[in-house]
Formats: structure tokens, C-alpha cells, sequence
């Protein structure tokens, strides 16, 4: 089994050109194999807004996590988990190289950080504790976990009503207060099945901005609406949560006539840009980045490509 010290992750807001360096990090080091952490491109039939690996690359370059499932399927942050897992464990059998290439930062930070899963939800308890709640407020629930669970009462506050009625419901249900599982999973040897690299590229923000905005008109271009249009004939189901990602909502307010196609495109792009902001602050609060790249800082990309080659192959890549 090929030994590799880290897993290289290279994540970064969206239209940050995350995608195209992958590319060209995959024709320097041989064997190399793509495992995608966006969790819109899981969906079948959802490629242009999703803006998915052409069909040329995705021939050439061994991609996984890409077309998993129906855009009628649901798919959480714990099922990509287990995936993600099963395709790292299996490219390094094969003697082949991982590396996660994605903006999904929930994603990313579960899988470097696995989810305690505890037991599952008693919707009985739920209730009657949901009940209390209502009728002698969160104070009294919250006097409740510090009898169960005092260390874990200190980290949470008074008014996080969802947390506490976990809490109590694991004590509930296994007679062991929730922090118990949380050291039992720290001290585990297989809380990180990997240990991880995270390497963060990011644009100037007005760089950044007009990508995004022609990254929308490409997609226009491509052939979005047309596509909206066929998943929403196929599915029957503008609700569905796949038919939430942008682009596609907004071109369903488009086709329903709420707004005018420029009116559509506009809110597509603004709302672009409003997401990538949010990625960037969850980047920068919710993982630790081991490596930060500014691409609009390089004259020349392949120098930047030259320089995150030699971090992966210094960590055994």
C-alpha cells in the first residue's frame, strides 16, 4: 500500500479557480486521483450549474464524489463522510494519490474532524423535553444538564435549546452524559482515519468578483436554462432541495416568470458573490489552514503550481 504521510486538501472559494489548478497539479504528479468536496456536484444531471469537470477531463483525470446520486435524493454531510473514506481508502490500496479538491467547507472540516454520531434521536423524548422547555423555559433545562453533564454545560449557552435537549437525550437514552462519547471519540485512534493538509487559494475580492460574474454569463451560455428546464421536467419538483443550489433557483424564478431573465442573472451573481464571502470567513474561522495561497499574487500561475507540487510531494505525495 502506497505510504502517504498527509492528505492534501485544496479547497477555496468558489470561481477561485480550485478546479483548473487540480488539473494541472494532476499532469505533474503521476497516479494522482480526485475526490470532489462540493455537494452540489454529487447530483446527476446538474452539470452546468454545478460547473462540473467537462466530460474530456473527467475521461482523462480519475474523479470521485461527482454524479453520486438523483437531484431527487437526499444527501448529507455524514453520507459524503463515509464516501470521501471509502475513496481515499481505496486509491491508496491501488498504490494511487488523493487529494480533495472542493469549496464544501462542512465537508472538508467533518473530514478532518469527524462528527460525534452518538445514538440516534428519540422523537419521544424530543417532544417532552421541547414540552419543558416551552412551559419552564430554557434555564430549567439547562439546571437539568449541569446535574448530567457539568463540563459540557460550560460550553455550550443557556439559550441553545437544541443543544441541550441532545445533551439530555443521549444521558437519556444510555445512562452517559454526551461529553463521555465526545472524549471517548477524542481519545479514539480512529477519529481521523487521515491525517489532513489543507491548502487555501483565494483571489484579491475584485478579482475575485468578476470571476464569478463570468463564470455566471459562461454558464448561461452553456446552456443553464436549458438544463433547469429538463430537470424540472424530469423531477416534477421545484422544492426539492438539489433545485436550491444557485443558478438554479434563480432560473426557475426565471422560467416561473417572477423575474425577468436579466433580473435572474443579476441575483445569480450577486448571490454568487455573497456565497464565496461566507466561504472565506468559514475558511478562515472554522478550519485551520496550514497553507494559504493568493493566486492574483503570482505573475506566473505555473510558479504557484510549482510551489504546492513541492509541498505534496514533501508530504510523501
Amino acid at each position: 500500500m502506497l505510504n502517504i504521510n498527509k492528505i492534501i486538501i485544496l479547497t477555496g472559494p468558489t470561481a477561485s479557480g480550485k478546479t483548473a489548478i487540480s488539473i494541472k497539479i494532476a499532469q505533474i504528479i503521476p497516479d494522482l486521483e480526485i475526490i470532489s468536496a462540493d455537494s452540489m456536484q454529487i447530483y446527476k444531471d446538474m452539470d452546468i450549474g454545478t460547473d462540473k469537470p467537462v466530460e474530456k477531463i473527467l475521461n482523462k483525470y480519475k474523479h470521485h464524489c461527482i454524479s453520486l446520486i438523483e437531484p431527487s435524493e437526499s444527501y448529507d454531510v455524514k453520507q459524503y463522510i463515509k464516501q470521501a473514506q471509502k475513496c481515499i481508502y481505496d486509491i491508496i490500496t491501488r498504490n494511487k494519490k488523493p487529494i480533495i479538491v472542493g469549496g464544501t467547507g462542512l465537508y472538508i472540516k467533518t473530514l478532518i474532524n469527524p462528527i460525534f454520531q452518538g445514538p440516534g434521536r428519540n422523537q419521544k423524548i424530543r417532544d417532552e423535553l421541547n414540552e419543558l422547555a416551552e412551559e419552564k423555559g430554557n434555564i430549567f433545562l439547562y439546571k437539568k444538564l449541569k446535574e448530567y453533564d457539568l463540563e459540557y454545560s460550560k460550553k455550550i449557552s443557556i439559550n441553545d435549546t437544541r443543544r441541550i435537549i441532545r445533551a439530555l437525550e443521549v444521558f437519556y437514552l444510555t445512562g452517559k452524559s454526551i461529553s463521555y462519547f465526545h472524549n471517548k471519540e477524542d481519545n479514539s485512534k480512529n477519529k481521523a482515519k487521515y491525517q489532513y493538509y489543507v491548502i487555501c487559494i483565494s483571489r484579491n475580492r475584485e478579482n475575485l468578483y468578476k470571476r464569478i460574474n463570468y463564470r455566471v454569463k459562461k454558464m448561461i451560455e452553456n446552456g443553464l436554462i436549458d438544463e433547469t428546464k429538463e430537470l424540472m421536467k424530469k423531477y416534477n419538483n421545484i422544492n426539492m432541495n438539489a433545485m436550491q443550489g444557485l443558478g438554479y433557483k434563480q432560473i426557475v424564478d426565471y422560467l416561473q416568470g417572477k423575474k425577468s431573465l436579466d433580473e435572474s442573472i443579476e441575483t445569480i451573481k450577486k448571490e454568487t458573490r455573497h456565497f464565496a464571502k461566507r466561504q472565506l470567513s468559514w475558511f478562515k474561522n472554522q478550519i485551520e489552514i496550514d497553507y494559504w495561497i493568493n493566486l492574483d499574487e503570482y505573475l506566473d500561475i505555473q510558479k504557484c503550481i510549482t510551489e504546492i507540487v513541492g509541498i505534496m510531494k514533501r508530504e510523501g505525495y
